[in-house]
Formats: C-alpha cells, sequence, structure tokens
C-alpha cells in the first residue's frame, strides 16, 4: 500500500489502519497527534479509521522541552 506520510511517499504492506500504521512506523506508545486526508482523528478512533492506497496523513510527535 502506498501513504503519503508528512509529505513522503511511503510503502507499507498490511496496515489496515491508523494503529496498525503507527505500530508499523514503532510510534504506538508516543505522544502524537494524526491528521488522516485532513481531518484530524482522536487516539481513541485509531483503531477504526481504515487506509486506502494514496492517503495522506500528517503525523506529528510531542518533544518535551523547557
Amino acid at each position: 500500500m502506498e501513504l503519503v506520510i508528512n509529505g513522503c511517499p511511503r510503502s507499507f504492506g498490511q496496515v489496515r489502519n491508523i494503529a496498525q500504521l503507527l505500530a508499523e512506523l514503532d510510534l504506538a506508545d508516543k505522544r502524537l497527534a494524526v491528521e488522516h486526508n485532513g481531518k484530524i482523528v482522536t487516539r481513541s478512533r485509531f483503531d477504526d479509521v481504515s487506509l486506502v492506497n494514496g492517503d495522506r496523513l500528517e503525523i506529528i510527535t510531542a518533544v518535551g522541552g523547557g
């Protein structure tokens, strides 16, 4: 499956939803925000939002500092 992640085309095998994609990217346990085709997706819906070829995602991770 071809997805665009943060503006960069990427190929993935068997990812069906956002939760599986984040696991594949080793981001499942990180604090982050996800936008799927222009819409913000809450963490509670990561398992419910299906991915299809050509979807565009923005994944923003929280970085602590001070």
